[in-house]
């Protein structure tokens, strides 16, 4: 598929109520524009487009989200560069698209520079690059084949999160509960350690009008179906 033929997939789907949802949500004066059309029909949708390097780049440029969306999801993580992931983060200004881009089973921690990426961007100064760090770390934490995801590495982004969330940029915040509760998840040790750390903070996030609420993390790493899972 190329571009003009993407956009008239995304058209013949456009939701009213999700267009109304984007302008009441759009930052004031944004130019993007949108289908209302929710990730899990994008998704679908970008099935139906397949893989394409070239096509993503493309649809990366356009000045629709869902397109941008698409672009994200159809990227094919064998050829994505490091260069072009750093051009990306830096353009990101809106809050799903971060969450798309490095989260939400992404293709970006499936590249092979994920892992030397995270750790680089969650030790930055860059907002959005600690947001997206975390979110790699997240995604990075149901990874059990890379060799290099050792316990002692989770731990130390575990005690990096209890030190410095409470003081931390917003979005920054939610990246980081949402990363304490997938390491967490991943076995006994490290359910224990993220299960200290999310006891000992109290962190409050502002997420507007979206209706979201800041992630109980030791409910979720408490949960009955996790704890016979780890064997807890």
């Amino acid at each position: 598929m190329n571009k003009t033929e993407v956009m008239a997939l995304l058209e013949e789907n456009a939701n009213e109520r999700g267009i109304a949802h984007w302008k009441r949500l759009a930052p004031p004066g944004s130019k993007v524009k949108s289908f209302g059309i929710g990730l899990t029909q994008l998704r679908k949708l970008a099935k139906k487009v397949g893989r394409d390097h070239r096509l993503a780049k493309t649809l990366w440029n356009s000045d629709c989200y869902d397109a941008r969306v698409i672009g994200l999801l159809i990227e094919d993580p064998k050829a994505m560069t490091r260069e072009q992931a750093e051009e990306q983060v830096e353009s990101l200004k809106m809050g799903q698209l971060a969450h798309v881009f490095a989260s939400c089973d992404a293709v970006l921690p499936k590249t092979p520079f994920a892992a030397e990426m995270a750790d680089e961007w969650m030790d930055s100064d860059h907002d959005m690059r600690r947001r997206c760090g975390f979110g790699l770390l997240y995604e990075l934490s149901k990874d059990k084949k890379n060799a290099a995801l050792t316990d002692e590495y989770f731990l130390r982004r575990i005690a990096q999160i209890r030190e410095t969330v409470e003081g931390e940029e917003n979005w920054v915040k939610d990246a980081m509960m949402a990363a304490l509760m997938g390491v967490g998840k991943r076995n006994k040790v490290l359910n224990e350690a993220a299960l200290a750390a999310a006891k000992a903070v109290k962190v409050d996030i502002d997420y507007g009008d979206t209706g979201c609420q800041v992630i109980d993390v030791a409910k979720h790493l408490t949960a009955p179906a996790l704890k016979k899972k780890l064997g807890l």
